[in-house]
């Protein structure tokens, strides 16, 4: 999309995909980003220099005379710093506001049963070399829209705890994601799950209520030929039940395949030089371990097989192209700026954008030639 030309040619069509049916004039009144219509005088003016600002990689200063060019405001950039630091909560409300809508039409389209991947990706300000803030996202795989959000700092951890979810829903996520208190959530909104695990970081139990031994359980299966990407166990769990923190028992089928040669190989390599780095020998349970994939779900077997887990658990990927997207089309790792209220409307003026472009694609997908 050309930015320019949409902020001007089609600045009125793109308007109405931006505010929903929202009175802009009234929400940012009430939010208290327009107190005074001096140099701004609308709502619509402010969210056309904010699209400019923080998608474009313009300065302050450019984007404050490409106004005047326009004749849109007659201001400085200080004073444009001002209104978007101002206006952070109004950005927000409007990103929550679009994201209702879509999660609304979600449903309706989608039925009982959808297929959401859950993951987090991270963003930094100017001259930063850590994280600063993570974008928490729910991918709805069969629309390819993004239907959750939640922005924090380097500090919100990831946690299948701090999404919602709908009954019906099955919950795709990698390791990170592999643990009780979000698993049991999961399930507690009467959805499943689909997390990879790892052997030391999700305390497992057998019907007898005995601990397994992952790496001690992965030793003593054997060694047998198997077609590539074929499960070697299909076993039911449950997830240890924590009392301290007031999370129960969870039921679970724990899937197993071994990995090819290559990928084991690779993985044992990256535990040794791990180990090393930290200056620590290295266990020899975990690179028991690295020889398999483990994944853990909550799906019944005779609605997923466990070929269908391993299966749907290769489609995690299109959420990493999602953020690859938002990271290639609106730099949405890349915050031109420090102060803490600028950078949440840009990234809410960015991830506002996203959904956006996500709409007109769905548009021109559905449009038959």
């Amino acid at each position: 999309m050309d930015l320019l030309r949409a902020l001007t040619d089609d600045w009125t069509s793109l308007l109405d995909r931006l505010s929903g049916g929202i009175d802009l004039d009234r929400t940012l009144r009430e939010l208290g980003g327009l107190q005074r219509r001096r140099r701004i005088a609308d709502a619509q003016t402010l969210l056309r220099l904010a699209l400019l600002y923080c998608l474009s990689g313009q300065s302050l200063r450019s984007t404050a005379t490409w106004a005047r060019c326009q004749g849109l405001a007659d201001l400085s950039d200080v004073a444009l710093l001002k209104r978007l630091r101002k206006a952070a909560s109004w950005f927000r409300y409007l990103l929550a506001a679009k994201l209702l809508q879509r999660i609304e039409g979600l449903r309706a389209s989608c039925g009982t049963r959808r297929l959401r991947l859950m993951d987090a990706t991270t963003s930094s300000v100017w001259g930063s070399r850590g994280t600063d803030y993570r974008i928490h996202m729910g991918f709805c795989l069969r629309t390819q829209q993004i239907d959750q959000l939640e922005i924090t700092g380097p500090e919100g951890g990831e946690s299948l705890a701090r999404h919602p979810f709908s009954p019906g829903d099955l919950v795709v996520a990698d390791r990170g994601y592999a643990h009780r208190r979000g698993l049991s959530a999961v399930v507690a909104a009467g959805a499943d799950f689909l997390v990879r695990a790892n052997w030391q970081n999700l305390p497992l139990q057998d019907s007898q209520q005995r601990r397994i031994d992952l790496p001690q359980l992965l030793a003593q299966l054997p060694n047998l030929p198997q077609s590539p990407g074929s499960a070697l166990l299909d076993l039911e769990v449950w997830t240890m039940p924590d009392p301290k923190h007031s999370i129960g028992s969870v039921a679970a089928r724990l899937i197993v395949v071994r990995k090819d040669k290559t990928a084991w190989e690779a993985e044992r390599q990256k535990i040794i030089r791990e180990a090393a780095r930290k200056g620590r020998k290295t266990d020899p349970r975990s690179l028991v371990a690295a020889e398999f994939v483990l994944l853990l779900t909550s799906a019944p077997r005779q609605e997923i097989s466990a070929q269908m887990v391993l299966d749907l658990y290769r489609l995690r990927w299109q959420i990493e192209m999602a953020f690859k997207r938002l990271k290639g089309l609106l730099r949405l790792d890349d915050l031109p700026c420090k102060d803490p209220d600028l950078v949440m409307s840009c990234l809410c003026v960015k991830l506002l954008a996203g959904l956006t472009l996500e709409d007109l694609t769905q548009d021109f997908l559905a449009f038959s030639p």
